[in-house]
């Protein structure tokens, strides 16, 4: 088969990039894949990629930032969506040619604004899947019934989370659309395995409030009391750099607590530790913790939706603390720190158990929902037969009608904010 992908920004640094990336490169083992990129922003990606796969810009950035439809704002691409500001008549344009000409079996988008293009704009006769990488609740009222509305186009929609396609199926209205749950994939790391020897915890990801990275110093400071000699090393660049240096700095924890700055790939820092950790409010996923599980380290991690829950077997393979409690983050880091046997038996535990992200079981997932919807699309019928689906399109009525009402309001109050905007001019 021929898979296309239909990505955001392929030349730039994050979870949705590395995860299509590493799906794009496990499905051309057996098939003709490529990435479309909707934008370009330098001469080559910062991720590599496997040469079988072809890597299409479709608005180069460089040449093209002051085109004159690129000024102008999205028509089809949705208003509520976050990255909306990055969208334009021209690449409203750039994605409705590119569509209309593919010669693909299957078109998969990669977050909420590409999947509504794909479920308008595709060809009859390809197979639609939309990808949800963050979460539906996640996302505002008005961009879930822009969603509702285009997402009958697509023959199926993918989570991350099963507690994520629960939420789809309980509270969208998508009668004939299969919603499964998908994870993300991580390589098969390249290295050995961490020993547990080494004293030193790591954590990494973007520098930014929700992943509350400050909670983690403040609880390491329990750490680095009774255990001097071990360190934290936060990898990841961000907004929240100088207030979190000001904090390890007003704890006296400069001998202990290191920012790493930005490291790809991270594998070989990963083995480099003893133990993750994770200290979201929320996560969709958790792709740094499957990354340091495959690297055999247990991780602490807060319970946060959705994605640590479905990760780690709590007392297992690591830890799982409540939402910003910071005395039970730090004392279960100790749990490990203390007990040299526990952290290398859930060490080996992180390490099997985390076998199931590998690529051969998601890919084996993902072509299966490939072939079903290509089948169902070339058969001319839906994905899921009607019948099955009745009671929950009609559970999802309620969800809907909030938010159309919220979306209602919205709208009224942004016409509001508008006129009274012409007004003061």
């Amino acid at each position: 088969m021929k898979i296309s992908f239909l990505l955001h920004n392929g030349y730039g640094i994050g979870g949705t990039i590395t995860t299509t990336f590493n799906l794009a490169q496990a499905l051309a083992e057996r098939h003709e894949v490529e990435i479309v990129s909707v934008l370009r922003h330098r001469e080559r990606p910062n991720l590599d990629l496997d040469p079988r796969v072809r890597l299409r810009p479709l608005v180069d950035l460089r040449h093209e930032n002051e085109h004159a439809l690129h000024l102008r704002p999205a028509r089809v691409f949705p208003r509520a969506e976050y990255r909306y500001g990055q969208y334009s008549e021209l690449t409203d344009r750039r994605i409705g040619e590119c569509l209309a000409g593919i010669d693909a079996d299957v078109v998969i988008g990669t977050r909420p604004g590409l999947n509504v293009h794909l479920a308008l704009q595709a060809p009859r006769h390809v197979a639609r899947i939309g990808q949800e990488h963050l979460t539906l609740d996640n996302h505002s009222p008005r961009l879930r019934t822009a969603l509702r509305r285009a997402y009958r186009g697509l023959d199926v929609v993918t989570t991350v989370t099963e507690a994520d396609a629960a939420a789809y199926r309980r509270k969208m209205r998508l009668p004939g659309i299969r919603v499964r749950a998908l994870p993300n994939s991580v390589p098969d790391p390249a290295l050995p395995a961490a020993d547990g020897t080494s004293k030193v915890v790591v954590a990494a990801g973007r520098l930014v409030p929700v992943k509350r990275y400050d909670l983690l110093i403040e609880a390491f400071a329990a750490v680095a009391a009774e255990h001097p000699d071990w360190q934290l090393r936060i990898y990841g660049k961000g907004e929240e750099r100088d207030r979190l240096r000001r904090l390890i700095s007003e704890l006296g924890l400069w001998d202990n607590v290191f920012l790493m700055g930005a490291a790809t790939p991270m594998e070989a820092e990963w083995v480099k530790g003893s133990i993750g950790a994770a200290s979201s409010d929320f996560e969709p996923f958790g792709m740094t913790i499957v990354e340091a599980m495959r690297c055999g380290l247990p991780v602490v991690s807060t319970d946060c939706p959705y994605g640590p829950g479905e990760i780690i077997a709590d007392g297992v393979d690591g830890r799982l603390v409540p939402v910003g409690d910071r005395e039970a983050l730090g004392a279960a880091l100790l749990e490990l720190v203390r007990d040299d046997e526990r952290r290398h038996r859930a060490g080996r535990a992180a390490l099997q158990n985390a076998r199931r992200f590998a690529p051969g079981p998601v890919v084996g997932q993902a072509e299966q929902l490939i072939s079903e919807a290509v089948s169902a699309r070339r058969a001319g019928r839906r994905v899921v037969r009607e019948r099955a689906r009745v009671r929950r399109v009609l559970s999802g009525h309620g969800f809907a009608a909030r938010d159309a009402a919220h979306s209602a309001y919205s709208a009224a109050d942004d016409m509001r904010r508008r006129a009274l905007r012409r007004r003061q001019r």
